[in-house]
């Protein structure tokens, strides 16, 4: 479990996150919505470690890393994935560099041992096969497609096998068929490690495809969460606006399929 507790960060004059509260289950999807640029992307960067909160703290399965120094934050979070808006790749390796820059640098987490060339490339092949990607190994970063970025990202990060999956507009910038075939890689994935994901979007349809639990983020802080039936009853301007939007609820297209 994650337990998020008064946490809160500025830069310069401008606060960010405004004591805020949460706790994410063990195993399930939260899905954060709101509007672009009231902070989402910067709480899944407070709880990788990219930033440290101004205060509060963030509990990861009863170990508080916001007290921890450097070296130990590093190793704790060595279990956690995160898959960037804008996938992140490095521009100077090739796609097969990319997926297996993680376990050239770490090895095994559990035995601590270095993999061969041989095994990352296997691994990295596996990788890229589960996201739909075979055969791009060769391919550089700026050959690919937007949505295939994404999917290379989603190799990257699932390739070592982390517990607890960070997804920062997962969606974004993608056609409508793109993006659910994204949405159907993040359910696949969480069936298969079950692990605990945090999934930061604008993208209704997105998060009703995935999420377990909603929350709402606005001013800095979670003024709503609850199972995404009970969230969409909520009388409250944000959300009234994303029930518009939508035009038949995808999980009815899933269940007719």
């Amino acid at each position: 479990m994650i337990k998020i507790k008064n946490l809160s960060k500025s830069f310069d004059s401008c606060q960010v996150i405004k004591g805020l509260s949460i706790d994410i289950a063990s195993n399930s999807t939260l899905v954060i919505l709101g509007r672009s640029g009231v902070g989402k992307s910067v709480l899944l960067k407070l709880i990788i470690g990219v930033f440290a909160p101004d205060e509060g703290s963030i509990t990861i399965d009863d170990l508080e890393i916001t007290s921890m120094t450097k070296k130990e934050r590093f190793k704790k979070l060595k279990n956690i994935g995160m898959l960037f808006q804008g996938s992140a790749l490095f521009d100077s390796m090739n796609i097969e560099e990319n997926i297996g820059f993680f376990l050239r640098q770490h090895g095994n987490l559990e035995t601590g041992k270095s993999y061969s060339s041989a095994e990352i490339k296997d691994m990295v092949g596996h990788a890229l096969e589960k996201v739909g990607l075979a055969g791009v190994e060769e391919k550089m970063p700026s050959d690919l497609s937007g949505g295939m970025r994404k999917r290379a990202g989603l190799a990257r990060l699932v390739i070592y096998r982390p517990t607890i999956l960070l997804y920062d507009e997962p969606t974004t910038g993608l056609d409508p068929i793109t993006a659910m075939q994204i949405n159907d890689l993040i359910l696949e994935i969480q069936e298969e490690l079950q692990a605990t994901s945090i999934v930061v979007t604008h993208d209704i349809i997105s998060a009703l495809c995935v999420g377990d639990r909603f929350a709402l983020h606005e001013v800095g802080r979670i003024i709503h969460e609850d199972s995404p039936d009970n969230f969409m009853k909520i009388d409250h301007p944000t959300i009234n606006f994303l029930n518009k939007t939508i035009t038949q609820d995808p999980r009815t297209l899933r269940r007719n399929s």
